[in-house]
């Protein structure tokens, strides 16, 4: 038995090769498929298993398309009512690879449907070796279980039984691959190790050490990093199977007369992937503003419309042909193009441009300790915004200010603050669309800010893989080695 990681970042992905002499599994894997293939194909074995443990919420999944390149047969949990050809399994099922025998395990609680397979490698013991745990357990970290908003509380409680009733009976020495890392909102903070054991968890994972199940319940379903708009979206195209990319139209190059009339349609969305700074120089009006050096994929499903024509502004076609592979990832399947020349061949065919001011964290520092009274927006996210922030700012996170924005007045000058000056540059866009006149975008962000010796440091920047779990509530709980178990 060999087990092969591949991490996809941005998404802070994790999927797996389960791999024997001739044949293997893959296990949770990505919409694009190429990397499995060509991995298997470096190894000598064929993709004879793909293996989902949910439905996930944050990206495309991709059995289908490993079923097309490899006649893979697909499992899947039975109770997600997947509508595409699959072997549906339940607890107490087992699958049969070689000298590799995996059990099914129901773990509900991040989602309704969640399963776990324990693999055992009977050419070397009986034990178990390892547990594929999807989004049940992390490194350091738990599910989020208030993906379905009416059911968070229902979740936790089924979360907090299918950890302790069932997967913290498995060996200290069982090995945990889940299917995310650090930097997901799959999870609230998890940790940035690849795997742990079920071992190590139970000693030192913060969520796990709260005994009490109200508690647990009560810490899962407050204070959780907000959800974006296509978590709500990707289950139901992951159970009724999503198009193949094979049959999706490929990227074109668009000259700007042309791209100006595509741009016009209702159907679709301009959206300026360069840096912040680039785009406060110039862009094209109403566009939306996501740097590709970002998270980019979050941001993406998050504000664009999930039906909408891609009509990118890039610096370099490959940049273009990058921002569409991330769009496939998080579901937006529109047509995409790419405007041919940038931005300068848009100026120079002679239409409409736009732009932003740009500041200085020494400029906004002389402007907030002044006699100006400015609006300053801080679109971080509120526990960014209570660890630390610049008195008088309005807390509103970017991705709110397509609604929130009527708490502000279009007619002021509104200055956006964030964590480095991406965020704000989405929110500064946003804000552009809704008619506001004057928007400003702060350089560097609070990062700058605090370096420039004007705030605290962020504590949540500075260790963004931290827990988020007050000690408080993991202190009053009963102690690691007071649980006991087989």
């Amino acid at each position: 038995m060999l087990l092969v990681h591949v991490f996809t970042p941005k998404i802070a992905h994790s999927s797996y090769l389960l791999v024997g002499k001739k044949s293997c599994a893959v296990v949770d894997p990505r919409r694009d498929v190429d990397v499995y293939l060509a991995q298997a194909r470096e190894m000598g074995v064929r993709i004879t298993h793909v293996l989902e443990t949910h439905l996930h919420a944050d990206f495309v999944s991709g059995p289908l398309e490993l079923a097309a390149a490899t006649g893979a047969a697909i499992y899947a949990p039975r109770a997600a009512g997947c509508a595409f050809d699959h072997v549906g399994v339940s607890a107490g099922d087992r699958i049969e690879i070689e000298d590799m025998r995996l059990e099914v395990l129901e773990t509900p609680g991040h989602t309704p449907e969640h399963v776990c397979y324990v693999v055992t490698d009977r050419a070397r013991g009986e034990s178990p070796v390892g547990v594929f745990t999807g989004d049940t357990l992390f490194v350091g970290d738990v599910g989020r279980p208030d993906l379905f908003p009416d059911r968070g509380a229902e979740l936790a409680g089924r979360l907090f039984h299918s950890l302790h009733d069932v997967l913290l009976w498995l060996p200290d020495h069982c090995e945990v691959y889940p299917a995310h890392g650090a930097g997901s909102l799959c999870g609230r903070s998890v940790g940035a190790k690849y795997r742990t054991t079920i071992g190590y968890e139970r000693r030192y994972n913060a969520a796990l050490r709260i005994r009490d199940e109200r508690e647990f319940i009560r810490s899962l379903t407050n204070d959780m990093p907000p959800a974006p708009d296509h978590f709500s979206r990707l289950s139901s195209i992951n159970r009724e199977g999503p198009r193949l990319l094979s049959d999706l139209p490929p990227l074109e190059e668009l000259p700007p007369a042309e791209f100006r009339v595509r741009g016009e349609r209702a159907e679709a969305a301009v959206v300026d992937i360069r840096g912040y700074p680039a785009f406060a120089g110039l862009h094209v009006p109403n566009s939306f503003h996501l740097d590709l050096a970002g998270n980019f994929p979050t941001f993406a499903g998050w504000v664009l419309p999930p039906e909408a024509d891609l009509l990118w502004v890039a610096d370099r076609p490959e940049a273009a042909a990058e921002a569409t592979l991330w769009a496939r990832r998080v579901g937006l399947d529109g047509r995409a193009a790419y405007l041919a020349g940038g931005v300068a061949a848009w100026a120079a065919s002679g239409y409409e441009v736009d732009h932003l001011h740009l500041v200085s964290v020494q400029d906004l520092h002389g402007r907030v300790t002044g006699d100006e009274r400015i609006v300053l927006v801080d679109v971080r996210t509120p526990l960014e915004f209570r660890d630390s922030h610049i008195e008088g700012a309005i807390n509103i996170p970017a991705p709110d200010l397509r609604t929130r924005h009527t708490e502000l007045d279009p007619e002021k000058p509104i200055f956006l603050i964030c964590s480095s000056g991406n965020r704000s540059g989405l929110a500064a866009s946003l804000l552009r669309q809704q008619g506001f006149r004057e928007v400003y975008n702060v350089a560097g962000g609070m990062t700058g800010y605090s370096a420039a010796g004007y705030a605290r440091r962020c504590t949540v920047c500075e260790n963004p893989h931290g827990s988020r779990y007050f000690a408080t509530i993991v202190g009053s709980q009963q102690g690691p080695d007071e649980r006991s178990r087989p």
